[in-house]
């Protein structure tokens, strides 16, 4: 299969994650089965299978900046590092999810955290955490009051 075709593939099933995640509150369990762990898991083999094949006939590393954009010239390379986005981004939303659940976070406040883990991986993981502690200061002041 072409590096294109996976990355077609990919996308649109790393897109059928997020709506795993978007419906959490109605399949909790599945969500997490599908979105959380199946889909990075496979995103997780593939990439080690590109790594594994492609690896050595790449040019660059990891040692400057100039070496890692060498070591995405290859298209196989490339397509690694793709699926190394969609994975942990998708793993991070998995988390964020049932994170929210435990800590008895509203769904609507966890959306636009999915939204942006989707589009901006770290700063979407970072809203999460900022709303979920500032919720867990607001339930301790209210315990202590």
């Amino acid at each position: 299969m072409s590096p294109d075709a996976i990355f077609q593939y990919a996308n649109g099933l790393a897109l059928v994650g997020w709506v795993f995640l978007l419906a959490s509150p109605f399949v909790p369990r599945l969500a997490d089965a599908v979105a959380a762990y199946g889909i990075p898991l496979l995103f997780a083999a593939v990439y080690s299978g590109l790594v594994l094949a492609f690896w050595t006939s790449a040019e660059g590393g990891f040692d400057s900046l100039a070496n890692v954009a060498a070591l995405f010239q290859t298209p196989e390379m490339l397509l690694a590092g793709w699926l190394h986005y969609l994975a942990f981004d998708l793993f991070v939303g998995g988390w964020i999810v049932r994170s929210a659940r435990d800590a008895n976070v509203p769904f609507w406040m966890v959306v636009p955290c999915l939204a942006a883990t989707f589009l901006f991986g770290p700063a979407g993981f970072l809203a999460f955490v900022a709303i979920r502690q500032a919720r867990s200061g607001m339930a301790s002041a209210a315990s202590a009051a």
